[in-house]
């Protein structure tokens, strides 16, 4: 379980972080049944996609890799013709259409969210519908539609009969939970329906939802909250942040690189945070949700 590991063509950085992350994930368990990419995949650009796909192919991963869409893969509106970043020429020809439908070509999914079932558990992928373009108050927080959320109670009705643990994975976390969302939700959102979208998550206690965005790391309080439901921060494979101890946030080292090892068992969901730079468990973040039947 990965998040924001901003992968750019040029940034070799990011290659290699992402290229570690997932050799040592092969190391610990070979035989994993999924991966799972949260968001902030790229910036958006073609030959960012390009260049993920190229990694994907270098490196060993299960076979099973589901994506969800961040604010990052609409960043194509950024940059000029030129390949340039230019903000004051936003949203420089790029539609909200086109970063979407170069992200569902890349996920090979139909629409940013959807929903799989592996070995009977129900995997839910929710995201992002607009970006800046559709209204510049978005700003970088999750906009997820009337159609959207109904498909969402929906498909939660039918996952809850299983009995079954139901993992539910978007970029964006609900205001003021988990680690960094006191510093990344601006006006109190990042996701712009939070109000509706917790009242559904709520309904079911078996849900554990995995959100990255914020970068903070896994050793800090609250990477995991239980409010109704669990809600897991999985920090950053590319960069994470800290708590700066004066009311706001910092960069870690730039070697630092994080995400997060699942276990599911019929008792319970282990949650481990994974310190892929030194090849180490992050015993702060060691986290057990019991299944209750």
């Amino acid at each position: 379980m990965l998040s924001d590991i901003h992968v750019q063509s040029w940034d070799t950085q990011s290659h290699a972080k992402f290229s570690a992350a997932l050799q040592d994930l092969s190391g610990i368990n070979p035989n994993s049944d999924t991966l799972v990419i949260n968001g902030d995949l790229t910036n958006g650009m073609p030959a960012d996609y390009a260049k993920l796909q190229e990694l994907l192919k270098q490196n060993p991963h299960p076979k099973n890799v589901l994506f969800s869409m961040g604010n990052h893969e609409y960043y194509k509106a950024w940059f000029d013709a030129s390949g340039a970043w230019s903000p004051p020429t936003f949203p420089n020809g790029e539609t909200e259409q086109a970063s979407i439908s170069r992200f569902l070509q890349f996920a090979g999914t139909d629409k940013v969210y959807y929903d799989r079932i592996i070995k009977g558990y129900h995997f839910i992928f929710l995201g992002s519908e607009q970006y800046r373009q559709s209204d510049p108050n978005n700003l970088e927080d999750a906009y997820l539609s009337k159609e959207q959320l109904n498909w969402l109670k929906d498909t939660l009705k039918k996952a809850s009969g299983s009995g079954k643990p139901i993992f539910v994975f978007l970029h964006q976390p609900l205001p003021y939970t988990v680690a960094g969302t006191y510093f990344c939700c601006v006006n109190n959102r990042a996701v712009i329906q939070h109000e509706e979208l917790k009242s559904i998550l709520s309904q079911y206690p078996q849900v554990i939802y995995f959100s990255g965005h914020s970068h903070w790391e896994l050793k800090l309080p609250k990477t995991m909250v239980q409010d109704g439901f669990t809600m897991v921060n999985s920090s950053s494979v590319v960069q994470p942040w800290t708590d700066d101890g004066s009311g706001g946030e910092m960069l870690t080292a730039p070697e630092e690189s994080e995400g997060l090892y699942v276990e599911v068992y019929d008792d319970e969901v282990r949650i481990q945070g994974r310190d892929f730079y030194r090849k180490r468990w992050i015993p702060e973040a060691d986290f057990s949700v019991p299944v209750k039947r």
